[in-house]
């Protein structure tokens, strides 16, 4: 388990290589510098930004096998974990989908910013993206399980890979799915809190 910032920090140090490790500090500075602007993350998390945030979106890189192939991120919102991911998995091609103009706007900048090539973002509502094969999913705080479900099948295939953090709510989002939703899923235990779990899975949701 993850405690506090400096063992946060040397989370990540292990798991970035060359010059990501000095990404993930700029980004980090970015995020709460934009925070005072639009309520990207919990102010009273500020404190707590590589527990909370930072490790906390990195931490989902172990749960998917290496590659190159499309990450794509769901309601990416400051850009956590996409941009974190992206960081970490500079030969990935990570896709953020987020409708909200300032946030596509501040996105865009974080790009620029850190020269990340290997990121797209897409401004537009989940619902009206084309259909496009992703070989892995992700979303933090984005929607109740069954309507991600509903949302991102389109983009899964039976190899895909989702990797979904739940918070304390994981277990119990699970348990209420049918059983075949249950069958394709597991829960992970968070890195970063004690309480929080991540939803791993592989394949297309058979959904009723």
């Amino acid at each position: 388990m993850i405690n506090g910032e400096d063992q946060a920090r040397a989370f990540c140090r292990e798991r970035v290589s060359g010059g990501g490790v000095a990404q993930l500090e700029r980004f980090a500075e970015l995020l709460v510098a934009e925070n005072e602007s639009q309520n990207l993350v919990a102010a009273s998390s500020v404190p707590d930004m590589w527990r909370r945030h930072i490790a906390d979106s990195l931490q989902l890189v172990d749960h998917v096998p290496r590659g190159t192939g499309t990450w794509l991120d769901l309601g990416s919102g400051g850009g956590l974990p996409g941009i974190v991911v992206a960081i970490a998995a500079p030969k990935r091609h990570v896709i953020l989908i987020e409708p909200r103009k300032l946030r596509v706007e501040w996105l865009r900048h974080v790009i620029v910013e850190l020269a990340l090539s290997n990121v797209e973002v897409i401004s537009t509502r989940v619902e009206v993206v084309p259909a496009r094969p992703a070989e892995v999913i992700s979303a933090r705080a984005f929607a109740p399980l069954p309507k991600l479900l509903r949302l991102a099948m389109r983009f899964s295939t039976p190899d895909t890979k989702w990797v979904l953090p739940k918070g304390r709510s994981a277990s119990q989002e699970l348990q209420d799915q049918s059983p075949d939703v249950r069958r394709m899923f597991h829960v992970e235990q968070s890195l970063t809190d004690p309480y929080a779990g991540i939803l791993i899975g592989q394949g297309v949701p058979e959904l009723r």
